[in-house]
């Protein structure tokens, strides 16, 4: 792919309106978002500095899945709370997931998105790859930190508050945990 035609998806990409679930950046990813926008030959297409989410439990991916989606740390009377409205609320099965910190960056070629993977794998970003080779090198930089299991069935929470209290304790040290990866990157790509 020729460089203006790299540099002009990237233009494209970046003026297009955000259409994520949020509405907005993270502000824990926007740091490093901007600064990899800021090189010539990367931009981002999607991110997430990590969540906690609590969700309809199904296979299938469609809106509404969602019913509570914290991107900061949570307190457990907070998270009791919610928890507590969400099994009154619910009838079916409701997961917990914690997400860690994801980044999709376009490449300007195949050498370029090395370089971004090996700087992310250095970094911490374990679970990351090439997800394109078309018009595009595509990198999905991923973190490790995650939890996943069901929390709520049929109305009933599934777990007791000394549980609950460990859950917080771990989502909160593993989205710090994640947000340290994000400022290594940062300071790491500083070379590319």
């Amino acid at each position: 792919m020729s460089q203006d035609n790299f540099q002009q998806r990237k233009k494209n990409s970046l003026s297009k309106i955000d259409k994520s679930s949020k509405g907005e950046w993270d502000k824990d990813v926007i740091n490093l978002c901007d600064k990899i926008n800021s090189l010539k030959d990367y931009y981002t297409t999607s991110s997430c500095s990590g969540r906690i989410v609590l969700m309809i439990d199904q296979d299938k991916k469609e809106e509404g899945l969602f019913i509570k989606v914290y991107h900061d740390l949570i307190s457990l009377q907070e998270f009791k709370k919610d928890l507590d409205k969400i099994a009154k609320t619910n009838n079916g099965k409701i997961k917990f997931k914690l997400e860690p910190c994801i980044l999709h960056v376009a490449c300007e070629g195949p050498d370029k998105a090395f370089k971004i993977y090996t700087k992310a794998k250095l970094a911490g970003w374990k679970k990351s790859g090439m997800i394109s080779f078309g018009n595009r090198a595509i990198v999905e930089l991923n973190s490790t930190e995650k939890l996943e299991f069901p929390i709520v069935d049929n109305g009933k929470i599934l777990v007791d508050d000394i549980f609950l209290k460990i859950i917080v304790e771990e989502s909160n040290k593993k989205l710090k945990k994640s947000w340290e990866k994000i400022e290594k990157l940062m300071n790491s790509i500083q070379s590319l």
